[in-house]
């Protein structure tokens, strides 16, 4: 008798406990069995596609995901998003994949796509799907219904996917949701910081001598200086010159952070050459490379300024004369 007053006793309290409640004991024992929660980055992106508007995040990994809910809609479903999930002996099915006829068009990777994803706002706990569903769903229809195999009452949810595809590639949804969140700007200055990790050296290294004395000749010669001979003894300015010609022309980011790297000392000369700031890698290199290139040009050149119009159309300043394309240097 005493299990049957507990048992009655249990379902009375579940009986008063709220629909909300209810859902957020669900929610929280979900999170538990798969994990614990994921942080997202930043806000929450709106992605629109066609008439369809999708909640999306990008998550402290990297996953970028829709909200559940906004993806059902976006597919076609009404009504409110059930709490529970089916499950199959293989993987965990969400309820618009769940019809048996739907499983001969499944892609190989639909198991790890379909998965719930359990992560924090910041402010609330949500539920999503990993983005690359959202093309799997749109592919499973079209192909049922291609071969004939779709329900009458799935049809509608083709024509939902239809849609949705005219405005989406598997590929382009990454990018679509990392312009949404902003997460692209993060990416970018992530990418920068790769690019400068390989040209930007963590210990100084030694002097080596690495412009040549052909350089700095021709450099007195495009700036009308009478050649001072084998002392060379520069101008203070021609450092801001070779900033110019070379640095800020090496790499994306380079000169700033050498020059944020490479103290000053009271007379306003650097304390070191930048170049031993340089990774023997790919930096060094890179800087010989650049130098060869650019006393070329001076040697083709009647002047400073014909220099520069040259320069500026073989060897643009990064992000001025044209965009930073960290891609073009962020590869292994």
């Amino acid at each position: 008798m005493a299990e049957d007053h507990h048992s009655k006793g249990g379902h009375s309290r579940a009986e008063k406990l709220s629909a909300e409640r209810r859902s957020d004991i669900a929610r929280k024992a979900a999170a538990s069995r798969w994990g614990n929660l994921r942080e997202a980055i930043g806000h929450e992106g709106s992605l629109k596609i066609g008439n369809a508007e999708l909640a999306c995040y990008v998550l402290d990994d990297e996953t970028r995901v829709l909200s559940r809910a906004s993806f059902v809609r976006a597919i076609g479903r009404t009504g409110k998003v059930k709490g529970g999930r089916k499950f199959d002996d293989e993987f965990q099915t969400p309820v618009f994949l769940s019809a048996e006829n739907l499983r001969p068009f499944f892609p190989s990777d639909i198991e790890d796509n379909s998965k719930p994803i359990f992560f924090s706002d910041g402010a609330s706990e949500m539920i999503g799907y990993r983005a690359e569903l959202l093309p799997d769903v749109c592919d499973i229809f079209a192909d049922a219904e291609r071969a004939g195999e779709l329900r009458s009452n799935q049809k509608h949810i083709a024509e939902a996917c239809r849609i949705l595809s005219r405005g989406l590639t598997r590929v382009g949804i990454i990018g679509l949701i990392d312009e949404a969140t902003g997460y692209q700007n993060y990416r970018a200055a992530n990418a920068l910081a790769r690019v400068l990790e390989k040209f930007i050296a963590k210990e100084l290294q030694p002097w080596v001598k690495t412009f040549p004395e052909d350089f700095y000749r021709e450099l007195f010669r495009l700036r009308g200086i009478k050649n001072p001979g084998t002392t060379f003894k520069k101008p203070q300015y021609f450092g801001h010159l070779t900033n110019d010609v070379i640095y800020s022309r090496l790499a994306p980011g380079v000169k700033d952070e050498l020059s944020r790297t490479t103290p000053k000392l009271p007379s306003g000369r650097r304390k070191h050459h930048l170049h031993r700031n340089l990774t023997p890698e790919l930096g060094h290199p890179k800087l010989r490379e650049h130098l060869a290139s650019v006393t070329t040009i001076m040697k083709l050149s009647n002047g400073y300024g014909d220099f520069i119009r040259k320069l500026d159309q073989i060897h643009p300043r990064f992000g001025e004369t044209i965009p930073m394309n960290l891609n073009d240097w962020d590869s292994d």
